[in-house]
């Protein structure tokens, strides 16, 4: 990571006027070192996608920006005044944002997945589409695509730095402030599918939706919202009915709006938002009644969550090309809201519609890879409802496996979570999973410093990291009823600093590739390239992996954060790192 500031330093005289400092914080030392930087240009000759996404992360304020958040409950209409304001000082209007014709979609679970089939099943129409989501799994760019492909590096790097030099040089006249992460990232979007001439744009929101940075948007074609649960509850609330009001506030006037089956409280709470803003809401049907028109439908992502995420997005599509290329009253959306909530009809889907179904890709979620002897299952699940929709996949489809395996097949957990989750919920539904060994890391994908810095947090400590590793290991303890032991020598011998293990079922490591690398035992042929730095394992340690080499098969799930999962398939599909 040093590196990587460097790297953004020895470029400062390309750019203009005066130095300014700035703090650029380290995230592996935990200490802070202060480095030069200057004005910015609106487009910098030389500067390569490592200086923009260094350059990036001194803007990552994630942690403290969810607690002005919090601090700013009471007035939170100060979020989108100032976004508008970051807006304009980046030279775009939020008039302009009508001309991206957009599809705009919130919910708890599953917003990613009802994006990514809406996007896939318009671009198959011969469209060519924008998508911003969040968070990416192992680079920034993959949050904005252009025709379902992440930008490349080039246009990643020119946009980054029109948008950074257009608030840089601003800056001093509004008090020396700058837009957060997810905030920049937002309005870069916005610029790069402006500047693309896309014929729309599917924006995931980012958290909630009323105070969410997207909701500047004024005028979608349409709006989705996905199943709703409970999560971020400190910023949106602790019940289902004040995280459906906020949902809700993506509704516009006017716009059509469609949601799946929700809690009762929910779909109270939602009705009550679309009266307010005299918006028609539709609750889909089930995927079952489009089949009476068309046949089984099939789904290119697995999970049978996946159902209600393709009948959202099916009616978005729909609704999307009704309004878009068929203009006119003939819509009932476009007249005045009804103020109940109505069910939306099945139609015979195009067979257009049907392959974009089939075909959709969305890496990280119930996902699937098999690496010679052994077998990935990677889920993001993060919450409670999405935790147990991960649980009924990934038993359905181990099962699928082993039926086919050649001899002994050992289950291994590899897991994280972050932030205010409740990760001994979480564990204990992975409990009826039975595995034979539950694996702890932080989100780090490897001790050895290097200039990733695509992956770099630095709103929490390692310290803080491997203690709540060590936390979800003795909740695995507690729920299996083991009770505690005595600690053991440390893992791996690093000059990072590492985690006792606790018991024979369970190891804590310090970053994800050193995890991967003890799972794997030399099974899977991509770890094993010689790219892949091993880190030195205590002979202790290696004894205990006995079941994993005598093994014929091992079957992991990788489960918990986004960013686990991310981090893991930086390391196990090296193409998405270049």
């Amino acid at each position: 990571m040093v590196v990587c500031m460097l790297r953004v330093c020895q470029r400062r005289s390309v750019f203009a006027a005066r130095p300014r400092q700035h703090h650029w914080p380290f995230s592996l030392s935990g200490v802070s070192h202060g480095l030069y930087s200057t004005k910015t240009a609106p487009q910098i000759p030389g500067m390569e996608y490592q200086d923009a996404i260094c350059t990036l992360n001194t803007l990552q304020t994630n942690a403290s920006a969810l607690e002005q958040v919090r601090r700013e409950r009471s007035h939170p209409q100060l979020q989108l005044q100032a976004m508008r304001g970051f807006l304009e000082r980046a030279g775009l209007t939020v008039e302009e944002l009508d001309h991206l014709n957009i599809i705009h979609v919130t919910g708890t679970k599953g917003k990613g997945s009802t994006c990514a089939f809406t996007e896939h099943i318009l671009r198959r129409y011969g469209f060519r589409t924008g998508f911003y989501s969040s968070p990416h799994l192992v680079q920034v760019r993959e949050r904005i695509r252009i025709n379902g492909q992440p930008i490349g590096k080039e246009l990643f790097t020119k946009y980054f730095w029109q948008i950074y030099g257009r608030l840089d040089e601003t800056k001093d006249a509004y008090g020396g402030t700058m837009p957060a992460y997810f905030r920049f990232l937002t309005i870069l979007a916005f610029h790069v599918f402006l500047q693309e001439k896309v014929d729309l744009a599917v924006i995931e929101v980012g958290i909630g939706g009323a105070y969410d940075c997207t909701n500047i948007i004024r005028r979608p074609w349409v709006c989705g919202i996905s199943s709703l649960g409970i999560d971020h509850t400190q910023i949106l609330g602790d019940t289902i009915e004040k995280i459906a009001w906020q949902k809700g506030g993506i509704f516009k006037l006017g716009v059509p709006a469609f949601t799946v089956k929700q809690p009762e409280d929910a779909i109270g709470m939602l009705r009550s938002r679309a009266s307010e803003m005299r918006c028609p809401l539709w609750v889909c049907p089930e995927l079952e009644e489009y089949q009476a028109h068309c046949g089984p439908l099939h789904l290119g992502l697995a999970g049978q969550h996946q159902r209600s995420n393709a009948s959202l997005a099916l009616q978005l599509s729909h609704t999307w090309l009704q309004r878009r290329c068929l203009p006119g009253p003939s819509f009932p959306s476009d007249g005045v809201a009804d103020t109940a909530v109505q069910q939306a009809l099945a139609f015979k889907p195009s067979p257009i519609m049907i392959k974009g179904l089939a075909d959709t890709e969305w890496p990280g979620r119930n996902q699937t890879l098999k690496h010679g002897a052994v077998t990935y299952f990677l889920d993001g699940a993060h919450t409670m409802r999405s935790m147990q929709a991960c649980v009924h996949w990934f038993r359905e489809t181990a099962v699928q496996h082993e039926r086919n395996a050649s001899g002994p097949v050992i289950r291994v957990l590899l897991f994280n979570a972050t932030g205010e989750r409740d990760s001994a919920a979480m564990l204990k539904l992975l409990v009826p999973c039975h595995f034979d060994f539950a694996v702890f890391c932080p989100n780090i994908t490897e001790a050895i410093a290097s200039c990733n810095a695509d992956q770099q947090n630095f709103n929490v400590s390692v310290e803080h990291m491997l203690t709540r590793c060590l936390d979800n290991e003795r909740s695995w303890h507690l729920h299996n009823s083991t009770g505690h032991t005595k600690g053991a020598p440390l893992l791996i011998e690093s000059s990072l600093a590492l985690a006792p293990e606790k018991k024979a079922d369970t190891l804590v490591f310090p970053c994800i590739l050193s995890a991967l690398q003890w799972i794997t035992q030399g099974k899977d042929p991509v770890l094993a390239d010689p790219a892949e730095r091993e880190l030195p394992v205590k002979p202790s340690v290696m004894a205990r992996a006995a079941p994993l080499c005598n093994a014929a098969e091992v079957h992991v799930l990788i489960t918990g954060s986004l960013h686990l999962v991310g981090g893991a398939l930086k390391h196990l599909d090296p193409a998405s790192s270049k």
